[in-house]
């Protein structure tokens, strides 16, 4: 899959991903070695939504968390507040922060695809 995402990405294509399923360009790695994500601007579940379910469930869901993890890899991770509709594009990379925000994160891709 994560060479299906860089090679999209790297065809020129509108890349857009959405709350969890942002974890998986953590992963992504471009021709060059870099990190898809290395210097692009992004969101995806936050830090302040994984404390919430966190404390709501009384107990750690994920092993790790996606906002941490980007930043490490040099994103510029952005969030829109704890469970407000949020997304957020950076050329063709599209990425939008919770389920609350697919509506935004669609919206952005139409504008990206300049329908």
């Amino acid at each position: 899959m994560h060479n299906l995402i860089a090679a999209f990405y790297e065809a020129e294509k509108v890349t857009a991903a959405l709350c969890h399923g942002t974890c998986a360009l953590l992963f992504v790695k471009l021709v060059d070695g870099k990190p898809l994500i290395e210097g692009k601007t992004m969101t995806g579940f936050a830090n302040v939504e994984e404390d919430f379910a966190d404390q709501y469930v009384g107990q750690k869901l994920m092993p790790f968390r996606i906002e941490d993890e980007a930043k490490k890899l040099g994103a510029n991770f952005i969030t829109g507040g704890l469970f407000k509709a949020f997304a957020t594009r950076d050329g063709r990379l599209i990425t939008g922060q919770q389920q609350y925000s697919g509506k935004a994160t669609a919206l952005e891709v139409i504008q990206a695809l300049g329908v």
